[in-house]
């Protein structure tokens, strides 16, 4: 009756991109936040938390093979499953 989901524990270098050696598929199977100086992001692309720093998109700018780009904000990171 009472079943407890046990979540993976979430790594200190986490991105979404599945070609990146820091992409996790079994985290992305529960929803998680990030939180950026104690603000909830929904843009991320990636983050570091022992680095303090997490990749936004760019507006819609591309690169040539049509991914977007990517800056870095740094600040407080935190991440969290919902």
């Amino acid at each position: 009756m009472n079943e407890v989901t046990q979540f993976p524990p979430l790594p200190d270098h986490l991105s979404i991109d599945p070609r990146s050696p820091h992409h996790v598929a079994a985290v992305f199977e529960h929803d998680i936040g990030i939180r950026l100086n104690d603000k909830e992001r929904l843009d991320v692309g990636e983050y570091c938390i022992s680095e303090g720093w997490i990749k936004v998109p760019a507006g819609k700018t591309v690169d040539r093979k049509g991914h977007p780009l990517l800056i870095k904000i740094k600040g407080k990171v935190e991440a969290f499953y919902r």
